[in-house]
């Protein structure tokens, strides 16, 4: 952003008629103290600054990914980690800026074969294709409403077990799982759902620790949209095989009550039928 804008006007000009933060003719209001930019900048659009239904947030994080080089980090974890806004409303922002067309997410597959998420930002939504691919995007599409009612979430494994302290243990580590990223975020019904998921990954001999690991490692950068059902499929396609089979052990040995031998008064333990002990039988 060191280019110098030689097409940047002097002085700021007057917003439009219909916005309501235009200068007001008998005092009062903004006025500006501006020194012309020659190094280190970058042109934004009025149409993203005075933007009617995009939040502040949206604006400010718009102009902010508009600032930044090509190849900078733009996903949800590195900018969490620079702006004090915290994750959940930075996902909010970013989905306002990609309703708009500020903003939108391209799948790619790289040289070894995994599939990343590259993070487009538009400077002129709908602006002309003929333009090169850098500064254009085309528009958003409009996301329809949703129906109410979700979708029914994949089913989960079964544990053999219906012990409470078992599914309390479940029921406990799914609790947690928003400490490690708050997108996992449970409803009581969707921790209801996946509760038994969970309790039969335990009673295969699989720490806790092993166990929230395997729901929370890896997940992709994006927002997620149903927390819930990607937990569910995790639980049914990483399920470990159950441990291995150990034969039950015999039944106990009698243990006889002591009685003397009648043949040497000795005290030993056999049954009423022996009237003498080991030696005196021999």
């Amino acid at each position: 952003m060191d280019e110098q804008n030689t097409s940047a006007p002097a002085r700021a000009q007057s917003a439009p008629a219909d916005n309501p933060s235009r200068t007001r003719r008998h005092g009062g209001g903004i006025t500006h103290d501006n020194t012309r930019h020659t190094t280190r900048f970058v042109v934004i659009g009025n149409h993203l600054t005075q933007h009617k239904e995009l939040s502040l947030l949206a604006i400010g994080l718009g102009c902010h990914l508009q600032s930044l080089p090509t190849g900078a980090g733009a996903d949800i974890k590195t900018l969490a980690a620079r702006f004090p806004e915290g994750p959940t409303r930075i996902a909010a922002a970013l989905r306002e800026l990609e309703t708009h067309g500020y903003l939108r997410r391209e799948r790619h597959r790289t040289t070894t074969g995994r599939i990343v998420t590259r993070t487009v930002s538009c400077n002129q939504p709908g602006a002309s294709r003929r333009e090169p691919a850098d500064t254009a995007c085309p528009p958003a599409k409009r996301t329809p409403p949703r129906r109410t009612g979700h979708k029914a979430l994949p089913a989960v494994p079964q544990p053999s077990s219906k012990a409470p302290a078992l599914l309390q243990t479940a029921l406990d580590l799914l609790a947690t799982l928003r400490r490690h990223d708050p997108r996992l975020l449970l409803s009581a019904t969707d921790t209801a759902h996946l509760v038994p998921g969970v309790a039969a990954w335990l009673e295969r001999d699989v720490t806790p620790a092993a166990v929230r690991h395997a729901l929370t490692d890896g997940l992709p950068d994006e927002p997620l949209r149903r927390p819930a059902a990607l937990l569910a499929h995790r639980l049914t396609d990483r399920l470990p095989p159950p441990p291995p089979f150990r034969a039950p052990a015999g039944p106990p040995a009698p243990r006889y009550d002591v009685r003397n031998c009648d043949g040497c008064d000795r005290g030993f333990r056999a049954p009423e039928t022996e009237d003498r002990c080991r030696d005196c039988r021999a």
